[in-house]
């Protein structure tokens, strides 16, 4: 994985922590499960590229 998705990654999953926590503090039930959704996608992004690097030999 290259050093540009990983940092989009990591961002992808702070944005959706942010959102998560904007929508508990303001009783937004649907922005924080927004929120939750971001931080699966990016952790879903996040393992596939350790799949990929594990096959490739990209680190």
């Amino acid at each position: 994985m290259g050093m540009g998705d990983d940092i989009k990654h990591n961002m992808e999953d702070m944005k959706g922590k942010v959102k998560e926590g904007i929508g508990d503090a303001t009783d937004n039930e649907r922005l924080e499960a927004e929120g939750k959704a971001d931080q699966v996608g990016a952790n879903l992004k996040k393992a596939g590229d350790d799949v990929k690097d594990a096959f490739t030999d990209d680190r």
